[in-house]
């Protein structure tokens, strides 16, 4: 990657230079009371272009802004009295029978040091730190085996699958992910298409970015941001081919989707895994049936974060139709739209054995590296322990056991 400046000139000065670029983005983190807050503090530090592919949607945005405001209509019918304090408070689970200290955990995505430079590392060491399920993308820009170093074997770890239509390359990410350690393997389901990401068109999205007047001028609004990515190696998409830079590979990444994708090519995946398989992006009760019929394990409830579909039904509007037509005994997972600790409860009680982030804790990835990961899950940590307070539940156990009763559609 050509950058204007030689970098070991840059690295030279960046002792000096670091600490003055980042202490706003320091200070926004220690201000910030919530994910929100999160949400702000990245779009003030992330270069344009960057944050509205974090940020945004497919076409009008409609399912994503859905998918957040959905939980609203949901009310918490709690019970007073009832004797709870911090000290009782369990939210120990298992996750792909594990486990774990808590209910939710990191969704896999793609391309972390997009937003900092310490990428995947940050939140696989966070989930380490917490005890929780880390999840890598296969666009990771951290290798399998690499995060497995920071997230140890004694730690849950799944690793999410694409659609690709090189059977050999799915077969070397596999073994890649066995070898590592990894316990469960997601198959994502709802990207064999792209989704209409319009945000990106109107930014000239390039990862990383090129060169144009537009995209210097953005770098030099967000000094943070462009001297944590002018002064560290330039990131690759490391599980794919790391011997070429991004911006190289999005061609041929492109090109190996598999619109075509069946049933039977899922079922190969499954055979080909030989445990733990999760299907990733189920919005229908039907669809949950028929991949249990198929050799998965676990049901992903998801919409890829209003990404794809426009439209699309929101995560928690499903669960309860989909949990019925699995029974109790299939784990199932739910992610879209999850922004504060309430959310995470009313999945819990609607029906999932455990709740995926996504956005939420990006926004503290790109807001302040590992620090702004930590401060996105002790926020959530702690809503979701304020609520099962309130609503007189001491278990996640609990919680799902009396759900019902506690959550109620408006």
């Amino acid at each position: 990657m050509h950058r204007y400046v030689p970098m070991s000139l840059l690295r030279l000065f960046s002792p000096l230079v670091t600490p003055l670029v980042n202490a706003a983005p320091k200070s926004r983190l220690e201000r910030a009371a919530n994910v929100w807050d999160l949400r702000e503090a990245a779009k003030l530090r992330t270069h344009r272009m960057c944050f509205d592919y974090l940020d945004g949607g497919a076409d009008d945005e409609i399912a994503l802004a859905r998918s957040r405001s959905a939980y609203s209509d949901y009310h918490l019918h709690y019970h007073v009295l009832a004797g709870n304090s911090p000290e009782t408070l369990d939210l120990r689970t298992k996750i792909f029978n594990r486990d774990v200290s808590l209910p939710f955990f990191m969704c896999p995505t793609a391309g972390h040091r997009m937003w900092h430079t310490e990428g995947e590392l940050a939140s696989a060491s966070v989930a380490a730190e917490k005890n929780m399920l880390f999840s890598l993308s296969s666009l990771a820009t951290t290798s399998i085996a690499d995060v497995a170093k920071h997230h140890p074997a004694s730690l849950p770890k799944c690793f999410q699958l694409y659609l690709f239509k090189d059977r050999g390359l799915n077969r070397d990410l596999l073994a890649a992910a066995r070898e590592a350690g990894y316990d469960a393997v997601a198959l994502t389901a709802d990207l064999t298409w792209f989704g209409n990401r319009e945000r990106d068109k109107r930014n000239g999205f390039s990862v990383p970015p090129d060169y144009s007047v537009k995209q210097i001028v953005e770098a030099i609004k967000r000094p943070a941001w462009t001297w944590d990515y002018l002064t560290n190696p330039t990131y690759t998409y490391a599980n794919i081919a790391n011997d070429l830079p991004a911006e190289a590979m999005s061609y041929y990444i492109n090109r190996q989707f598999a619109p075509d994708f069946t049933w039977q090519e899922a079922e190969w995946i499954a055979s080909e895994w030989g445990g733990q398989l999760a299907l990733k992006g189920v919005v229908r009760a039907d669809d949950a049936v028929k991949a249990l019929d198929h050799g998965f394990s676990t049901i992903w409830i998801s919409n890829h974060g209003g990404r794809q579909l426009e439209t699309a039904p929101p995560p928690i509007s499903v669960l309860q139709e989909i949990r019925d037509a699995v029974g109790d005994d299939v784990e199932v997972i739910m992610d879209g739209g999850v922004m504060r600790g309430t959310d995470i409860a009313k999945a819990l009680a609607l029906g999932a054995n455990s709740v995926g982030i996504g956005k939420a804790y990006l926004y503290g990835l790109a807001a302040g590296g590992s620090r702004g990961v930590r401060r996105a899950v002790d926020m959530l940590d702690d809503e979701l322990r304020r609520a099962m307070g309130l609503l007189g539940c001491r278990t996640t156990k609990e919680l799902r056991e009396r759900g019902r009763e506690l959550v109620r559609h408006k």
